[in-house]
Parts: structure tokens; C-alpha cells; sequence
């Protein structure tokens, strides 16, 4: 009942990182793809990360795409968080 529950109401489960993956690193960017479980479907979803003036500045990024694996979810994790980085640049932490 819990599980329904979550999903009723919007709780996803973020799925970690796999072990040993290396950030992809893009224009100075880091790029952690952490794709969110929803069901049978993974959701796009990364985080960018860019060290500022000594300080590490954080955009959590979530889209709507779903994709059947995790995989390729990671994947397009990547793609949609480079896309991001190239029209947006620093102002992506604003």
C-alpha cells in the first residue's frame, strides 16, 4: 500500500549513481547523470555541477522524457545536461 501511495502522490525514487561512474566533464561542467526510477520508466534527470570563485555551484536537472532503461536514460541524461549547459552557461545556477 505504501508504494501506491508514493506514486499516488508524487514521490519518485532517485536511482544513485552507478559505482565507479566518472562525472562527464563538459565545457568546465560536471555532469552526474542520476536517472529517477518512476515505475517501469526511468526519468531524465542530472546533476551539473561547476566550481565558481572556489565555491561548488549546483543545478539539479529533471525533465519530463522517460526512457525503459537505465541506460539510456543515463544517457540522455548527459545529452539533455550538455544541451542545457551550451544555451544557459553560468546562468544555469540563477
Amino acid at each position: 500500500m505504501p508504494s501506491f501511495l508514493s506514486r499516488l502522490f508524487g514521490k519518485t525514487e532517485s536511482s544513485p549513481p552507478a559505482k565507479g561512474v566518472e562525472p562527464v566533464l563538459h565545457n568546465d561542467f560536471r555532469i552526474i547523470p542520476a536517472p529517477i526510477r518512476e515505475g517501469s520508466v526511468f526519468r531524465i534527470a542530472a546533476r551539473v555541477e561547476k566550481t565558481i570563485d572556489g565555491t561548488v555551484k549546483t543545478h539539479q536537472l529533471i525533465r519530463a522524457d522517460t526512457r525503459n532503461s537505465l541506460e539510456e536514460a543515463a544517457e540522455a541524461s548527459v545529452a539533455k545536461a550538455k544541451q542545457a549547459i551550451d544555451q544557459l552557461g553560468d546562468t544555469l545556477f540563477s
